[in-house]
């Protein structure tokens, strides 16, 4: 088969990757000037870093079965982490389950509720028990209304915002599920979370050159303008920068649902409407490089209502800060609705907010401490999972003959995350290699 895929993503990449294993002709074109998608980096102090933070669990075992197969599996990393709570101004510490039992900013009842309710859906894998319901009454219920005031709820509106109540419970189970999951040894285990040596970046480069190396295309900033359907099936794509249009059996796109269903004439209804059904938060990350240590954590939840990003993920707190030329990187990660004031503001803009609330990490934070600052943004960062979002999914194979598609919103009960973008990537290669075999008509790569 000839086929493109629409966007660069690791979702992209892996389906490509995919295809020229089974030895299909693949043309992948990138919209921005970087492939990685979500995965992208750039470069502090020499090295290499991901503009939106990233790690693995344990559960991860598609992306670890992809790095190990681009050989680079003996630099994957576990790392024990450092995770806490910031609440009330004051650090708590999360590493064991016996730092929950002296988190005092709620009634030991709530404390012992929490590690219960926790370990119980940790214990879950039925998931679809879950399906339908929403994640603030069950909480409430096995919790408790201070366990939902004073640590869940605030994490929810952080993350979701004035949909924090209609979250479903299967996006909430996923997240414990996960989280013990990288407990080897189980919940009183300490948390170990993975790292590629040299940056994530450096498996975007080993897809990328394999690709190539295979015979494959793969451009950025090619843009597609439109998926060209003929005879009511996908036949290839127009590039915006030029009108060329590039023949195909078949159109694999990764990209956010609203930019696909613009890509599409003639979508059928349904199809679309489930498309434009699913809303998403802007992500948004302010990175410092700083002269020295912000704090003892890796990973910061921050519970306060007030405060306008939700953690600081510390990276030198898990990486060796020789790796950035010395420098201590911080990132403080926000999620909002479109309508934000972020999403206009630059690096300057956002300090300028964030700054006291970086003293409430630590009182002594000087602007002096700042050696270079970033911001980085994401229109389609976090879908919003509703409790009914499992009625929304769109299927991979679109009613177009020969197109599919493939990106965050259809990953579940998982959230996103690079080992989900991977799988579902190499899914919907399968599919299409699998509609061809079942006697899709082919178009000659160059027609």
């Amino acid at each position: 088969m000839n086929v493109v895929v629409v966007g660069g993503g690791v979702g992209g990449l892996a389906a490509a990757y995919e295809l020229v294993r089974g030895g299909h002709t693949v043309q992948l074109f990138e919209a921005s000037d970087t492939l990685g998608g979500q995965v992208r980096t750039f470069e502090i102090g020499g090295g290499r870093i991901e503009a939106f933070y990233h790690h693995l669990f344990y559960s991860d075992t598609v992306i670890r079965e992809l790095i190990a197969e681009l050989g680079l599996g003996d630099d994957l990393e576990w790392i024990p982490s450092r995770v806490g709570f910031l609440t009330n101004g004051r650090i708590y510490p999360f590493v064991s389950a016996l730092d929950l039992l002296r988190f005092s900013p709620v009634s030991l009842l709530t404390r012992v509720r929490l590690g219960v309710a926790a370990l119980w859906l940790r214990r879950q894998s039925n998931w679809r028990r879950y399906e339908g319901q929403r994640a603030k009454p069950w909480i409430e219920r096995w919790v408790g209304r201070e366990g939902y005031a004073r640590v869940w709820g605030p994490l929810l509106r952080a993350k979701f915002g004035a949909h924090a109540p209609d979250i479903s419970l299967v996006w909430f189970w996923g997240k414990l599920y996960l989280r013990f999951a990288s407990r080897p040894g189980g919940m009183f285990a300490k948390e170990q979370l993975g790292y590629l040596r040299g940056s994530f970046g450096r498996l975007v480069d080993a897809l990328v050159e394999t690709l190539r190396a295979r015979g494959a295309v793969v451009q950025a900033s090619r843009p597609v303008a439109e998926i060209v359907i003929e005879g009511g099936r996908a036949r290839g794509v127009r590039l915006a920068d030029t009108g060329e249009v590039v023949r195909a059996d078949a159109v694999i796109a990764t990209t956010p649902s609203p930019v696909f269903a613009r890509m599409v004439p003639g979508l059928d209804a349904e199809y679309a409407r489930k498309l434009a059904a699913v809303e998403y938060q802007w992500a948004t990350v302010l990175v410092l490089a700083l002269d020295r240590p912000l704090s003892s954590m890796y990973w910061l939840t921050v519970t306060d209502d007030d405060c306008p990003f939700v953690v600081a993920v510390e990276q030198t707190n898990f990486r060796s800060p020789s790796e950035y030329g010395g420098r201590r990187v911080v990132y403080f990660s926000n999620y909002t609705d479109p309508g934000d004031p972020i999403v206009e503001e630059d690096a300057e803009q956002v300090l300028a907010r964030y700054e006291p609330f970086i003293r409430r990490i630590n009182p002594d934070f000087e602007r002096s401490w700042i050696r270079d600052r970033w911001l980085f943004k994401d229109r389609a960062g976090q879908p919003i999972v509703h409790y009914r979002y499992h009625e929304l999914i769109p299927p991979l194979r679109t009613p177009i003959a020969g197109l599919y598609l493939a990106n965050t919103t259809q990953i579940y009960p998982e959230d996103r995350g690079q080992n989900y973008s991977i799988r579902i990537g190499q899914e919907v290669a399968r599919l299409a290699v699998a509609d061809g075999a079942a006697g899709i008509e082919p178009v000659a790569a160059g027609d």
